[in-house]
C-alpha cells in the first residue's frame, strides 16, 4: 500500500486545558481532495496548523509526505484563513508570488528575488490565470483576484500537497465558483485539503469528506451521513435534522431526513432548495 500523504492518529490538542481536538485519526491518500467540513470554533483550522508543525500536538503522532509536520517545506502549499492587504502596502503581484518562496537564502520581502524565483512565480500565476496581472499593485485586485494570487504563491514551489483555510470565505458568488473550478484542475497534479464552514463546497467536485467538531469523522465520498452530520452541527434524537448533500450538475440539493412534525417541515421549506 502506497505511503498516506497525511497520516494522523490518536490525536489531541488542547491548548491551556481546554480539548480542541480529541482521539482524531485520519489517512489522507494521494491524488485527494478532502473537504474539510465543521462549524466555526470546531478545529477545522487548528487541524491544519498540526499538520504545518505551526502547533504541536499534546498526544498522537502526524505524519505529512512521510516527515514530521514542518519538516516538508516546499513540498506544501499553504493558504491561510487570513489574507488583507493594506492599500497602501507598496507590492506587486509578482512579488507577493515571489514570498512563497521556500530555499537557503530567501530574502523575504527585501526585493532581491532571483530571476529563478521571478520565473516560478510567473509559472503559478498562469496556472491560476493571473500572468496579465504581474505588475500591478496586489491591494488594487477585486478579492477574487487577490485569492488567485495567493494559490498562485501556494504554488510557487510545485507543492505536492495543497492546504487552504476557507479559500472562498470573502469571494462574491462568481468568484467563488471560478476558484471551484481552479482547485478541481490542480487536484489533477496534487493532494488538496480545503476547509469550510460551508457544506455546499461538496458539489464543488471534492472526492471525500471529513467532518471536525472536537472529534473527526471520515467519509471517502462528497456527502455528508446523517451521523456526521449530527456529531458535526448537534442536535439529537427528533430534534436534528439531518442534511446530506449531493451535487447534480453544478447545484447543491438539500435532502431532509424525516420529520414528526412533516407539515409544519413542509410550510417552512415552501421555496427552499429542489
Amino acid at each position: 500500500m502506497a505511503e498516506p500523504v497525511v497520516d494522523i492518529q490518536g490525536l489531541n490538542y488542547s491548548p491551556d486545558g481546554l480539548p480542541v481536538l480529541k482521539n482524531v485519526d485520519l489517512r489522507i491518500e494521494r491524488g485527494d481532495y478532502l473537504a474539510v467540513l465543521g462549524p466555526n470554533g470546531g478545529g477545522k483550522s487548528t487541524l491544519l496548523k498540526l499538520m504545518l508543525g505551526l502547533v504541536r500536538p499534546d498526544g498522537g503522532t502526524i505524519r505529512v509526505l512521510g516527515l514530521r509536520p514542518g519538516d516538508a517545506g516546499g513540498r506544501i502549499g499553504y493558504l491561510p484563513q487570513h489574507t488583507e492587504v493594506a492599500s497602501s502596502f507598496p507590492i506587486t503581484v509578482l512579488e507577493a508570488v515571489c514570498m512563497g518562496t521556500v530555499r537557503p537564502g530567501f530574502r523575504g520581502m527585501s526585493g532581491r528575488h532571483s530571476k529563478i524565483d521571478h520565473e516560478k512565480a510567473r509559472q503559478a500565476l498562469k496556472k491560476v490565470d493571473m500572468l496579465d496581472a504581474q505588475g500591478r499593485s496586489l491591494a488594487r485586485l477585486s478579492g477574487g483576484q487577490k485569492q488567485r494570487v495567493f494559490i498562485a504563491r501556494a504554488l510557487v514551489d510545485s507543492p505536492e500537497l495543497l492546504l487552504l483555510d476557507e479559500p472562498t470565505a470573502s469571494v462574491d458568488s462568481a468568484s467563488r465558483t471560478a476558484l471551484f473550478t481552479l482547485l478541481n484542475e490542480l487536484n489533477k497534479d496534487m493532494t488538496v485539503i480545503m476547509v469550510s464552514h460551508d457544506i455546499s463546497s461538496l458539489a464543488s467536485g471534492v472526492k471525500s469528506v471529513a467532518c471536525v467538531n472536537r472529534t473527526l469523522h471520515f467519509h471517502k465520498a462528497p456527502e455528508i451521513t446523517d451521523d456526521m452530520f449530527t456529531m458535526t452541527y448537534g442536535g439529537a434524537g427528533d430534534q436534528c435534522c439531518p442534511v446530506e448533500l449531493v451535487t447534480h450538475g453544478h447545484v447543491p440539493h438539500r435532502v431532509l431526513a424525516p420529520h414528526e412534525q412533516a407539515d409544519a417541515v413542509s410550510t417552512s421549506d415552501e421555496g427552499g432548495d429542489s
